[in-house]
């Protein structure tokens, strides 16, 4: 059987471990199906959690449940004894102990050299825990003033052990995500709310499987195929300094362009697994209605490659972690009353990268994000500064902030993808830093080039 892995593991590129991880990914889907027959809302949980166990033993051994089992039991902990703060223990508690296996295992050079462990699903796995913690705890809030996402998402009662296993671990979902809510969770378990029987016919899921299906193969195809053409090793040989400028900005917009391939790959299969389980569904639109499975989507590919603004990419880019990042950390930073700034995108963005792991290339790319971001928000503010009656100028900087969104954010992907700060600040001084100049530049402009304020009725549309 070892034989036949190493064998299969060479013909398609990859290392043994990683295949074994594949593999068990790729089962997710038919394990997902199969809870759609377990009946009853306790044998559903059981196999939840059971499914998810099996999964991560053979994917990644025994050691891995060992460490899903701390951050699940810190946030339990919690929950039962500290519920006025269980929200703000969790998050620095799962928070340090991801980071101690980032720093343990060293992940990030894992990644790079073909191997796999298990700190990835423990990243999905964090978010999950804290955010059952913070729901929680703001169970104890009261309705009036807290936001729309809040009011949804809180907890007034403590999941039972079985109902936080469940949800932590379901049918493989910690391996690549999507992050949901235990309150959807719960609600899809017990067929209440979307998932309720009474309320209508249910969605089919099969179509909407077999399109992430044939997407992750395209997908796979595609990173195949230009990883070939464009390596990451390239940018340590001596021919990519023989290179011109435009020669190697080129190389790096393709690099980022290829990397992302795998990202949406894997992204496809896990919407996959979720469709097929009827998690993913989020509702019905149009007429007559279609089913939507938005709760699965963690990325719009056409909608990341043409963004006409950096400031979509979020909305567009590992969707649901963006969405958690929002609720959990962006909107709880900003003061009652007043307007979010750089500020609480700055540390969003560090959130983010801490997540990520301790690597220079990280950190560098999620400060080179905030800027990026701020940066589009300048041109964006001109564009609706300028009168509707000199509509050329007006698309002239609509295209301006696309090929600033595509320049700057294939110039940062160069640090999250090498990692090591050599690495990352030769890519970047490689092509004179033009992907932190730029945006730096627009934001100092913004001090000193002010559009007019658009009308008060457009402004509160906007709002």
């Amino acid at each position: 059987m070892g034989l036949e892995m190493g064998e299969m593991a060479a013909a398609i590129g990859v290392s043994v471990p990683v295949l074994r991880f594949l593999m068990c990914f790729l089962a997710t889907i038919p394990v997902s199906f199969a809870w759609r027959f377990v009946p009853g809302r306790i044998p559903r949980h059981v196999y939840s959690a059971a499914t998810g166990v099996v999964l991560s033993y053979l994917s990644f051994g025994a050691s891995s449940n060992l460490h899903f089992i701390v951050p699940m039991s810190i946030g339990y902990l919690f929950m039962i004894a500290f519920r006025r703060h269980c929200g703000l223990l969790t998050f620095f508690a799962a928070f340090g102990y991801l980071i101690g296996c980032h720093v343990y295992y060293m992940s990030g050079d894992a990644w790079k050299e073909g191997g796999i462990d298990a700190t990835g699903a423990l990243m999905v796995l964090t978010l999950k825990v804290i955010s059952c913690a913070i729901n929680y705890n703001d169970g104890l809030l009261k309705e009036e003033g807290l936001r729309e996402a809040q009011k949804k998402y809180r907890l007034i009662q403590c999941p039972s052990i079985i109902e936080y296993v469940g949800y932590c671990l379901c049918c493989g979902s910690h391996f690549a995500g999507p992050v949901y809510e235990m309150k959807d969770y719960l609600d899809w378990t017990e067929e209440k709310g979307l998932w309720s029987r009474s309320g209508g016919p249910s969605p089919s899921p099969y179509g909407a499987t077999l399109r992430a299906i044939v997407q992750a193969g395209i997908c796979m195809g595609m990173y195949l195929y230009l990883g070939a053409l464009y390596p990451l090793s390239r940018f340590n040989e001596p021919i990519y300094q023989e290179w011109g400028f435009w020669h190697r900005l080129w190389y790096q917009y393709m690099s980022g362009f290829t990397a992302r391939w795998k990202y949406y790959f894997i992204w496809s299969i896990s919407e996959s697994s979720i469709i097929i389980s009827g998690l993913g569904f989020s509702g019905w639109s149009g007429s007559p209605p279609k089913a939507q499975w938005d709760r699965a989507k963690n990325v719009d590919i056409l909608g990341v490659e043409l963004a006409t603004s950096s400031v979509q990419l979020p909305a567009v880019w590992n969707i649901q972690v963006s969405t958690w990042l929002r609720y959990y950390v962006y909107e709880r930073l900003i003061t009652k009353g007043k307007k979010p700034g750089f500020l609480q995108l700055l540390a969003t963005q560090t959130v983010s990268a801490v997540w990520h792991g301790l690597y220079p290339g990280y950190m560098i790319f999620f400060v080179q994000s905030a800027l990026m971001i701020a940066g589009s928000r300048v041109i964006y503010r001109w564009q609706q500064g300028i009168p509707e009656k000199m509509g050329l100028f007006k698309n002239l900087l609509s295209l301006m902030n696309f090929f600033y969104t595509i320049l700057v954010l294939n110039y940062s992907c160069i640090g999250f993808q090498v990692l090591s700060l050599n690495e990352t600040l030769g890519s970047y001084k490689s092509v004179y830093y033009v992907g932190t100049v730029i945006p730096v530049v627009l934001i100092l402009l913004s001090y000193i080039i002010k559009p007019a304020r658009p009308s008060k009725l457009k402004a509160r549309k906007e709002q």
